[in-house]
């Protein structure tokens, strides 16, 4: 794995044990899943293509958004908040959720926020 990092972590469970126990974590936190892709299958049925188990689960806290969404518009650019789950080269499942403040851009107050959203999303991978 590359760089350690509290939003990303290898875990020592199965990837369909993962993907059950992901959407409970962020519970806990505040986020509720809104969608979820399953990368696999898509470029499968897209392209005939073969990929490793891999989803993409959309994660949204409506306080946080609703509050983003007051700061700027355009924050809605952010949302919802991606958490990846797929398998690595080693076999093993890995959890990585995005950092907000990558993309909250030049605004302070949505910068603080997004400070805000990634200490939860650290708080959820944690507790996977």
């Amino acid at each position: 794995m590359s760089e350690a990092s509290p939003l990303k972590k290898q875990l020592d469970m199965s990837y369909e044990e993962a993907l059950t126990k992901i959407p409970e974590a962020l519970k806990t936190e505040g986020f509720g899943v809104l969608t979820e892709i399953d990368v696999k299958a898509t470029l499968k049925a897209k392209i005939d293509a073969d990929i490793r188990p891999y989803k993409i689960l959309g994660a949204c806290n409506p306080p946080f958004a609703h509050n983003a969404l007051q700061q700027d518009i355009d924050a809605g650019l952010m949302m919802p908040c991606n958490v990846v789950v797929y398998v690595d080269d080693a076999g093993k499942t890995v959890v990585h959720a995005i950092d907000p403040t990558v993309s909250a851009g030049d605004n302070a107050k949505l910068k603080e926020l997004a400070e805000a959203v990634k200490t939860k999303l650290a708080a959820a991978v944690a507790k996977i």
